[in-house]
């Protein structure tokens, strides 16, 4: 489950002294280490003149072939906007069953500063209720069909989560309502289940996390509801595999900021959008705390440590990287109705490389 950040990458606009999101070229534009000269040195100026003109073709050419694959996809699906649908009363949970600090409270939680580094116990108890959710997000991945709802799933998934003597970790944080999130088409996280039912041509993020012997294990996956456009496909992949490429940077002593790197060039080879509000997090014996895991270009400061728990979980769009809030202050949706696609694993550091937790 992402953790949303609003205080990194904004600037003042003048207009009604509004804050605006950095747009991902400015982002792109911004991590070139230029010191520039004084002004009397024409050669230089004339060959970043030059280097900024090809910059900004290849921007126009990425921004070109988003355009063309959201039409594509648009034309293809013929899909009104999401709508909220009839949002049911939150399930129960046995009282013998263990359950976080947070979970009588709609009070939103603190992220905590305490890295999440664990010893041989600890580690024991992640793989567990790693695995855990891993067979939970899996399982829920089964029932995606045309015609199901997402409170269906919802109940599907919290049965399950009980049944292991688990406590579903969404449910009660900071209000939310219901035991998983399902987040579908152009809702990039954090959606609510509801009436609404799946159609063909949708795609669907299953966000879960368990709570189990006083550990959290978090993963996510997009799946695809019948017949999914080529266009939004290609979306669904990339985004997977820059999962995997954040992954693969992390070790003992690597940066956080390599994480993000690596997956912004992935996408931008693709011309997708990384969404920059929501992040990673460490996770153990709380939900979500430092480390906070940026998912684009950054500068953060600090490295991994082994031993250490946290989630990577991009988020990629077809389109814009704005995003708008519903008024349950939940449901996060691209501010374009352009589709998004997200992944998100467990990890845990060791000396030569990361564990993926959330498998089985």
């Amino acid at each position: 489950m992402a953790h949303a950040t609003s205080s990194i990458l904004h600037i003042s606009s003048s207009i009604n002294g509004e804050t605006k999101s950095l747009s991902s070229s400015s982002q792109l534009r911004g991590n070139y280490p230029f010191h520039l000269p004084s002004s009397n040195n024409a050669n230089f100026t004339k060959k970043l003149v030059i280097y900024a003109k090809r910059l900004s073709g290849l921007e126009e050419a990425l921004r070109i072939r988003r355009e063309r694959e959201l039409r594509g996809s648009t034309t293809a699906t013929r899909r009104p906007p999401l709508r909220r649908g009839r949002v049911s009363q939150r399930l129960p949970v046995p009282e013998d069953i263990p359950k976080p600090p947070y979970a009588g409270s709609r009070e939103l939680p603190e992220i905590s500063s305490e890295h999440q580094i664990h010893d041989a116990e600890g580690i024991a108890r992640m793989r567990a209720a790693c695995e855990l959710a891993a067979r939970v997000v899996d399982y829920a991945g089964t029932l995606v069909r045309p015609s199901v709802t997402t409170n269906e799933i919802d109940k599907a998934v919290h049965q399950m989560i009980i049944d292991a003597g688990a406590y579903p970790s969404p449910l009660g944080y900071g209000g939310f309502p219901k035991s998983v999130c399902t987040s579908v088409n152009e809702c990039m996280c954090h959606g609510i289940p509801d009436s609404r039912q799946l159609q063909d041509g949708d795609i669907i993020n299953i966000d879960v996390t368990v709570y189990l012997n006083g550990y959290h294990g978090d993963t996510s996956k997009t799946f695809y509801c019948g017949d999914v456009s080529e266009s939004i496909k290609r979306l669904v992949k990339v985004t997977e595999e820059c999962l995997h490429y954040g992954i693969a940077v992390c070790r003992d002593g690597a940066l956080y900021r390599k994480i993000g790197k690596r997956i912004s060039e992935h996408a931008e080879k693709f011309g997708y959008g990384v969404v920059d509000r929501f992040v990673g997090h460490g996770i153990g014996t709380v939900f979500h705390s430092e480390p906070l895991i940026f998912h684009h270009r950054n500068d953060k400061s600090g490295s991994m440590v082994e031993g250490q728990t946290f989630t990577i979980e991009p988020i990629l769009t077809l389109g814009s990287t704005e995003c708008v809030t519903w008024e349950d202050n939940w449901t996060t949706l691209t501010a374009d109705g352009s589709p998004a696609a997200q992944f998100e694993h467990t990890i845990l550091i060791t000396k030569t490389g990361a564990e993926i937790l959330t498998t089985y």
